[in-house]
Formats: C-alpha cells, structure tokens, sequence
C-alpha cells in the first residue's frame, strides 16, 4: 500500500468521525479548544487503535466482524441521534455539556471506527506495515474532526435551538447510509 492509497483511506475512514464531529458541533453552544482535543482525541485515537485491533484478529474472526460491522454502527449512532434530537427538545444546557462526557464520546468513537476495525482485518492479508497505517488514519481522524467540530459550531450558532436536533438527525442519517452501504454496495 503506497502512501496516497494510505492517505486516502484514512480521509475515507475519516469522514464518519467528521460528520458526527460536525453534529457535535452543532449542538454545542461554545466549543473550546478543550472540546476540540477530546473529540479529536476520542475520533483519532479510536481510528487508529481499531485498525491494529482488526489485524490482531486477522483471519480468524474476519467473517464474524464484516458481517455485522455496519448494524454495530447503526444502531450505536442510531440510539446516540435520537438521544440527542430527545435532549434539544426536552432537555437543558447542561446535558448539552455532558455531550463531551466519556460515555458519549466512547460510543461514538466505537460507532464511527468499526469501519477502521474491518480495514484492519483487511490489512492482516496484505502487505502493509500496521503501525505507521494506523498512526496515519489516527492523525488525519483527529484533524478533520477538528474542523468538523469547528465548522458544526459556527453553523450552530446560527441555527439556535434547532442545531441539537440537526446534529442527532445527522448520527441517525450516518448510520443508515452504513447500512445501505452495506447491504446494496
């Protein structure tokens, strides 16, 4: 694997953790550079750990993790969207806060790295060097969640109220497409 066909697949695997990065952002009032490192930190760390998780397990359970990688996803941004659109509605600023918590943060990244996981597993059949792919997926991950986060803000900013259920719709719409992905392409 050269290095634009690795940089490539890191900007692919990426765009999850950008598109849920920006619902971050939209539901946000303030983001601050803390906000940034740790959703650039949960995205990129998780997108660079998943692939080296996936050729550890290799060929052995190959079958087993794309079979249900996708529903995985699905149903993890799934049920982070709908809490999400439930707390713009009904909920306050301080559940807004919590957002960045560690469960929330956990989830996500789990639900936007699957895909890491299985390229991984991938990578246990190919001649690639693991270490400096995964590092390089974590990198590029955590940048553009970054800007994805930023840009989510100031569009927030802008939409009001409307902004958490914009952001929930978005994890909802991320996670469908993964399906439809996967079962018809």
């Amino acid at each position: 694997m050269g290095v634009i066909e690795l940089i490539l697949i890191s900007v692919g695997l990426a765009m999850d953790a950008f598109a849920v990065s920006l619902g971050k952002g939209l539901s946000a009032r303030n983001v601050t550079p803390r906000h940034a490192l740790i959703v650039g930190g949960w995205f990129g760390g998780f997108q660079g750990l998943m692939p080296i998780v996936g050729y550890l397990l290799g060929r052995s359970f190959s079958d087993i993790v794309v079979s249900v990688d996708h529903w995985i996803a699905f149903v993890l941004l799934g049920l982070i969207g709908l809490n999400m659109v439930r707390e713009a509605i009904w909920g306050d600023e301080e559940q807004h806060n919590a957002d960045f918590g560690p469960r929330a943060m956990f989830l996500m990244a789990i639900a936007t790295s699957i895909d890491a996981l299985a390229v991984g597993v991938t990578m246990a059949f190919l001649d690639v060097n693991v270490w400096i792919a995964s590092s390089t997926i974590g990198v590029i991950t955590f940048i553009i969640s970054v800007v994805g986060l930023y840009l989510g803000s100031r569009a927030g900013a802008k939409l009001g109220d409307k902004a958490g259920i914009l952001g929930g719709l978005i994890l909802i719409a991320i996670g469908i497409k993964i399906v439809i992905e996967h079962l018809f392409f």
